[in-house]
């Protein structure tokens, strides 16, 4: 796996960080057949730490992002919320990804997917009908900070498409427009 590490915010990557984040992203390798490319961004706060991976595939982004107050502390979690999306979802991505050649040829055989498929079966715990409501963006924001939620999904008024309004984790809203 070829490895990026760079510091954001101010924050100077030492030669120990940039190693111990290789070393911690070599357990994921052994999920793969390919080499991939990892991008470490480690970033300081004033009160925290950050740290984003992001493993671009062919098929697919894998991304994870963890703040802790040790930048060390930042690196294994976000490896370990890496590892645990990529365990979660391999099965998933295999089987419905298989009609696109080369989907399989992805992930190593030597992981039982039977094992992982049965520890992690994800099945919806409630299923909700809305009708969809035409409204502009700005109403939109106030529904969802009224309700409460992270997304809202509604019609754009100006469009006529279905969108959803998302709260961001810096706290902004982002806007994802349909086709």
């Amino acid at each position: 796996m070829k490895v990026q590490v760079r510091g954001k915010n101010g924050f100077e990557v030492t030669d120990a960080i940039e190693r111990y984040a290789i070393d911690k992203l070599s357990k994921i390798e052994r999920y793969f057949r390919e080499e991939l490319d990892a991008f470490v961004v480690c970033k300081v706060y004033n009160d925290h730490h950050k740290v984003e991976v992001t493993i671009p595939t062919k098929y697919y982004t894998m991304r994870a992002e963890v703040g802790n107050p040790d930048m060390y502390g930042a690196i294994d979690l976000t490896i370990d919320k890496l590892e645990s999306q990529i365990r979660k979802h391999k099965a998933k991505i295999t089987r419905s990804l298989q009609k696109k050649e080369g989907v399989k040829a992805i992930f190593t055989d030597n992981l039982d997917l039977e094992a992982l498929e049965r520890e992690l079966v994800h099945t919806p715990v409630r299923t909700k009908q809305i009708e969809l409501e035409l409204m502009s963006d700005e109403e939109a924001i106030t529904a969802l900070e009224m309700l409460g939620h992270d997304f809202y999904i509604y019609k754009n008024e100006d469009t006529e498409q279905v969108n959803v309004v998302y709260l961001r984790n810096d706290g902004r809203y982002g806007i994802i427009e349909t086709e």
